[in-house]
């Protein structure tokens, strides 16, 4: 039962057609040198927004801007309903990105009302799409922008965080949009959350688990939380690569791998226990201007991405990093400086919308299959404010944050299917 059934009948192949034409379209917007580039609270990203705004309406459907600036859909008459449930995602992406890591979510929500309109179809319960803005930290470091300011959660010192490009605060960038920056940095939640009775979100799997399995969609269980530190800096003495002896160097670059090597050592130790571990060092770079193969530099900068499924892991990788740094301070003569730490809890799945999931894919002929979320989610934002969440995978080659990512349409559809079974016959 894991092979996806053959799409039938014309409901399948006028969603095909629209899935591909929305993928299409919007990558044509949207092009970089390479793959795509949709950046945070950016013109491109208003773009983006505009032309699902336009093609909703040519569909009949209802739409509005929150006061997020995030573009809203629903059916006729479904806008000021007292209870509802979002599908939500993102349309910024990293750059030179792929182009179905957050779109595929909120072209799915889209698709689910598309259906719904033509067929005269009114759902178990009101649904509204939501198209975010700001979940990639890539732009400005913080992740989940978009849905933090909207939960009140986005901390004030996420608001100074600075583009990589052009320098100017998340804050500046905001205000020129048009949010609200002094609710947001007052923890005011910019919609009303008791109004949502769950939150769901659809998005290509960022891993290989389910092309290992041919499996093209699953249920989420939970969602990894992590410590993001953007830059560490380690400090050492410059001196020539050649006249001094290892006993009178203070290398930082040596002193960084030293201590990524035990981290990494580390990590293997918490898997052995059974325990939920992922490390990367994504950036690491000395400064190009000053520093030559023939010289000993005088600093290294580096990010370190920690995350687990256990907030305890969290806290115990966060000690290790502090004592390994003191130690190879002293044994190496170096100074280590992490600069902000920033922190998403892990977040488990609602037990019941996980179970009405299951049984949604169990009635579009697909044998159910629940796994967890290496990477983190807009959901993981909702589901920390109170709100019930969940998510649905979509198998995905190649991974994410990448113009290789080779999601098939099959498969979305099939994670489109398990969406709207269970919005149209949840209790």
């Amino acid at each position: 039962m894991n092979a996806r059934p053959e799409p039938v009948g014309d409901m399948h192949a006028a969603d095909h057609a629209l899935a591909e034409r929305l993928f299409a379209e919007i990558a044509a917007m949207t092009p970089d040198t390479e793959g795509v580039s949709r950046p945070a609270f950016s013109d491109i990203e208003t773009r983006t927004l505009k032309y699902l705004e336009d093609f909703a309406r040519s569909e009949g459907l209802e739409v509005w801007y929150d006061a997020g600036c995030n573009a809203n859909f629903s059916l006729p008459g479904d806008r000021e309903a007292e209870r509802f449930a979002v599908i939500g995602s993102h349309v910024d992406s990293v750059p030179f990105g792929g182009n179905y890591d957050g779109l595929a979510g909120v072209v799915a929500g889209l698709v689910c009302l598309v259906r719904a309109h033509r067929m005269g179809q009114r759902f178990a319960r009101p649904v509204h799409v939501l198209a975010m803005r700001g979940e990639e930290s890539a732009w400005f470091g913080p992740c989940y922008i978009g849905s933090k300011a909207l939960t009140g959660t986005l901390a004030g010192r996420e608001m100074d965080a600075r583009h990589k490009g052009d320098g100017r605060t998340l804050e500046a960038h905001m205000e020129q949009i048009g949010l609200p920056v002094d609710d947001i940095r007052a923890g005011k939640p910019l919609i009303d959350l008791d109004r949502i009775e769950a939150y769901l979100e659809l998005h290509i799997e960022q891993g290989p688990l389910l092309v290992g399995k041919d499996i093209p969609a699953a249920v989420v269980s939970g969602i990894r939380g992590n410590i993001r530190y953007r830059s560490i800096t380690c400090f050492g003495e410059a001196g020539h690569s050649g006249a001094v002896p290892k006993a009178y160097r203070r290398d930082p670059v040596l002193a960084m791998a030293d201590l990524l090597v035990r981290l990494d050592e580390s990590w293997t130790t918490i898997l052995n226990k059974g325990d939920d571990l992922v490390l990367t060092s994504g950036v690491v770079a000395t400064d190009p201007e000053k520093h030559a193969m023939s010289r000993i530099p005088d600093s290294v900068s580096f990010s370190l991405d920690i995350r687990s499924q256990k907030a305890s892991t969290l806290d115990d990788m966060r000690e290790l990093l502090e004592s390994e740094m003191r130690e190879i301070e002293r044994d190496r003569k170096v100074r280590f400086e992490t600069g902000e730490e920033l922190r998403v809890e892990p977040a488990l799945c609602d037990r019941d919308l996980v179970s009405g999931l299951e049984k949604a894919m169990v009635r579009t002929g697909l044998e159910p299959f629940i796994m967890p979320s290496g990477g983190g989610h807009d959901a993981a934002v909702f589901a920390g404010a109170g709100v019930p969440s969940a998510m649905v995978f979509v198998r995905n080659r190649n991974g994410s944050h990448n113009p290789q990512e080779a999601m098939e349409i099959d498969d979305f559809l099939a994670g489109v299917d398990i969406l709207f079974a269970f919005l149209a016959e949840r209790p």
